[in-house]
């Protein structure tokens, strides 16, 4: 006589959108419709929102996620501009600052207990870390200040323009943790990027994806992404009008305030 011995629970392979922005910052749709989205129309496990310099955002995001009732986990995070291009800053809730050295930056993200990953490197077509800057980096930064992940797949005009590359020189050279992610503006993008990691069974969704990453044991890859007749003209021109208002906004602004407050300060001892 045989005994039916149940099997162990098996490990999962998951996929997770990496890079996603919302109406907070230049994306197209506002959080909650992006959850809902998220929920019904992809297959994806894990979003990260990564708006450019706002935590907002994302903890906005996080709060409507928590209460949702979502099947997918949700990390927030922030694309920070760096005196050398974009950073992705996963697993933080709080701001980190703009117009500062790479290495400082990935620092401070490390600091607010969170991961660095390189966005659509060496691109022309937007802020990206070069080539050089980040083998430079590589070679003589210590572990605080090394990013814990490059995006190999973006399927962006951005992402598109440096092809293999990437993928190439980081498995040549780097050994960093490679993600994916759609950068995604509009909701039919969601998901067009994406990072495949590996969930064991005692694991939730982020825990598992941070410990891939930690791991080295990620990879990126690019699906089916609208075209630019489906997105629309008169939307992609909207877009690329917000981007061009919030971003250097976000940006510029809290700097300039801080030089008004200087100013008014010397000015009013005199």
């Amino acid at each position: 006589m045989t005994e039916n011995v149940a099997s162990a629970p098996e490990s999962r392979y998951l996929l997770a959108d990496l890079q996603v922005h919302t109406a907070h910052g230049d994306g197209m749709a506002h959080a909650q419709d992006l959850l809902d989205y998220v929920e019904r129309a992809t297959d994806l496990d894990l979003i990260a929102i990564t708006d450019h310099d706002d935590v907002g955002g994302a903890v906005l995001a996080a709060d409507l996620h928590a209460r949702g009732g979502y099947s997918f986990d949700l990390v927030p995070g922030i694309e920070v501009t760096t005196r050398s291009g974009h950073l992705l800053a996963l697993w933080v809730t709080e701001p980190i600052a703009s117009f500062h050295p790479l290495e400082d930056t990935i620092a401070a993200i490390h600091r607010a207990g969170g991961l660095a990953i390189i966005p659509h490197p060496f691109s022309m077509a937007t802020r990206s870390i070069g080539q050089r800057r980040l083998e430079r980096l590589l070679a003589t930064a210590d572990v605080e200040a090394r990013p814990d992940g490059i995006e190999v797949s973006n399927p962006t005009i951005a992402g598109r323009l440096t092809g293999n590359r990437p993928r190439q020189r980081n498995r040549e050279a780097y050994g960093l943790a490679e993600t994916g992610g759609s950068d995604a503006h509009f909701l039919e993008a969601v998901g067009s990027g994406v990072t495949v990691f590996e969930r064991r069974p005692e694991e939730r969704s982020g825990e598992a994806l941070r410990r891939a990453l930690l791991e080295r044991r990620t990879w990126g890859d690019v699906r089916a992404h609208p075209t630019l007749r489906q997105l629309g003209a008169r939307r992609l021109l909207a877009q690329q009008v917000i981007g061009l208002s919030v971003t250097p906004r976000k940006v510029v602004g809290p700097r300039l305030r801080g030089l008004a407050a200087r100013f008014g300060t010397r000015t009013a001892g005199r």
